[in-house]
């Protein structure tokens, strides 16, 4: 893991910048894990992952353009992480975090927020524009 390289407070004390690298999963589960096995997870699985959904968002006729839109935002964080493991040996430079004083999140980068706000769109509209839930035709 590199050194935190530097520390600073932006907008006030509600976001921070912390420069690390993060060679676990989303709040640092798989961290236990062998190295060769998070790797094959984080690098491989992720990325056959990002594949198919992307795919899926592209070729799919039964997607509604919000959906299409929600599944590329995901399935782009998950790309810019992909890329980050890739060039930084498996690791993940995360250096944001929010919170005031001592009650703070976890580090997460831009490509996590983006991801998290297709998911978002995913799951509020999914109910809400589709019968019983499903995706309907255009």
């Amino acid at each position: 893991m590199r050194a935190i390289t530097r520390c600073g407070l932006v907008a006030l004390v509600l976001i921070g910048c912390v420069a690390c690298d993060q060679t676990s999963a989303f709040l640092s589960l798989g961290d236990s894990l062998p190295p060769a096995i998070r790797y094959d997870g984080l690098v491989i699985g992720v990325g056959a992952f990002v594949i198919a959904l992307l795919a899926w968002a592209v070729l799919s006729t039964r997607l509604a353009w919000w959906q299409r839109i929600a599944i590329a935002a995901v399935g782009a964080g998950g790309a810019s992480n992909l890329i980050d493991r890739l060039r930084f040996e498996g690791a993940v430079t995360d250096f944001l975090n929010l919170g005031i004083g001592p009650l703070r999140t976890g580090i997460f980068n831009i490509a996590d927020v983006i991801l998290t706000l297709g998911l978002v769109l995913l799951v509020l509209g999914w109910n809400r524009h589709s019968p019983a839930g499903r995706f309907h035709e255009n």
